[in-house]
């Protein structure tokens, strides 16, 4: 059983399962009384496979690495490829995670454990478990839990990093915006959902007409392969620099307004299971696979559909490691209690009790539309007539007291439909920006291969 952090964040791609740390080496110490053996039979506790910046890459490291992969491969019925091309990936893997590692740290990223125990609970939720439960699931797949939740805090620290080096930093354009909207206007009836799988061979930044040659002849031997009746998630994880790799280059199902536009042209008229010729990018050389696609539902006429907006407070008491659950929920209680019995004001308890930040306000959210919230959130507000108080709440952020204040009816804004069109294209931009950023952080990278295949 395969678990996925991939729903509980937008635009970021994590792991489907945990590797685990590599076993403690016990130190080989001969007896006192013979010191000349021990120093006549030397045993090598570990090696050095690649040294990245001023961090180490160990032999144990990479095989116990290689191991989980292997495993993790072979449960979601991936085909393996060559063992040398395989610990070849996944070591360039490896370098690539520890610089990222080391840019987090220097910046000062970090997941303390409360948001990681959050996460780690909208795994198991999402998985239709209890901790408990999740945690046995995890013991029978032989994946310990203390190594499970530290390659979870280690994959949010980088999903931390990549949405202030790349998601951020993301320009949109007005003339961007329009072009979106046009083209969504004249495209309703033909709009599709593309599940791709791709492989890319990344060439470095300000490469030389040499090094250029050498990706592209390694991405002709991969289409060379995949021709001759390779297996192309084999293929992926063998010779693809892209982060999907070791999962078959799989990019799951998506809108095809929310893939590269070089993707989409390059499928267009491919069956499912047809491959693209070699494409060139800024990043390097991509192979596509359409694996299949499908109508997209058919979206409302937001110009003409009215859309319910609602006015709305709340007072958040959050679940820390000094305040339980229960006595999250016993506080809002004791809240509700002293606004029913008018002994104080919503807005005067938010502002002296909410850990949100709209406790200045007075716990006001403002006007919010639907799929603004949580779904606990807003299914309780939804339950909601004006004026009225909710009862304690629990969501992802922890317990509420929700005041819906009023409600309206509004034709969709064209500030909202402008608003939905640069969701739409930051998604569209963030895989290139990313995959441009891993290029330019690779290539100033200082890296010492060890090992003597390199």
């Amino acid at each position: 059983m395969a678990f996925s952090l991939l729903s509980v964040t937008a635009g970021g791609a994590l792991a489907q399962a945990a590797s685990t740390t590599p076993p403690a080496v016990a130190p080989t110490t001969a007896p006192a009384a013979k010191p000349a053996a021990a120093k006549a039979n030397p045993q090598t506790v570990d090696a050095i496979v690649a040294v990245v910046n001023t961090d180490v890459i160990t032999q144990q490291e990479l095989a116990k690495r290689m191991s989980d992969v292997v495993q993790r491969m072979r449960a979601q019925n991936i085909e393996l490829p060559p063992v040398a091309e395989l610990q070849k990936q996944l070591l360039e893997r490896m370098i690539l995670e520890r610089a990222e590692t080391q840019l987090a740290k220097e910046n000062g990223l970090s997941v303390d454990d409360v948001m990681l125990d959050r996460a780690i609970s909208r795994i198991a939720e999402q998985n239709k478990l209890s901790m408990a439960d999740f945690q046995k699931q995890l013991a029978q797949d032989k994946i310990p839990y203390a190594s499970f939740r530290e390659e979870i805090r280690q994959e949010m620290l980088l999903q931390r990093l990549r949405e202030r080096e790349v998601d951020n930093k993301i320009q949109i354009s007005e003339s961007e915006v329009d072009n979106y909207l046009a083209a969504e206007s004249s495209n309703k009836q033909t709009a599709q959902e593309l599940d791709l799988a791709q492989i890319l061979v990344r060439v470095p930044e300000n490469a030389s007409a040499e090094q250029i040659a050498q990706r592209a002849k390694r991405a002709e031997e991969a289409m060379q392969q995949i021709k001759s009746g390779g297996n192309f998630a084999a293929v992926a994880a063998a010779y693809s620099d892209a982060s999907d790799a070791l999962t078959g280059g799989d990019m799951g199902w998506r809108p095809q307004d929310r893939l590269p536009a070089l993707f989409v042209e390059a499928v267009a008229n491919l069956n499912p299971g047809q491959v693209s010729s070699i494409l060139k990018s800024a990043n390097g050389f991509h192979i596509i696979k359409l694996v299949n696609k499908r109508a997209a539902a058919a979206a409302a006429d937001t110009a003409a559909a009215p859309v319910q907006q609602t006015h709305v407070r709340h007072i958040l008491i959050k679940v820390t490691p000094t305040v339980t659950a229960a006595e999250a929920r016993r506080r809002l209680v004791d809240l509700k209690e002293r606004i029913d019995n008018k002994a104080a004001t919503f807005e005067e308890l938010a502002k002296l009790y909410s850990n949100d930040l709209s406790a200045s306000k007075g716990g006001d959210l403002g006007w919010v539309y639907p799929g603004d919230t949580v779904p606990e959130f807003e299914r309780a507000m939804d339950g909601l007539k004006p004026g009225q108080v909710s009862d304690p709440v629990e969501s992802p952020f922890g317990y509420h007291l929700i005041q819906v204040v009023e409600r309206k009816a509004n034709d969709v804004s064209k500030e909202r439909q402008r608003l939905a069109a640069r969701m739409a294209i930051r998604e569209r931009k963030t895989e290139e920006a990313a995959n441009e950023w891993l290029r330019q952080l690779r290539d100033r990278t200082y890296v010492e291969y060890r090992n003597d295949d390199r």
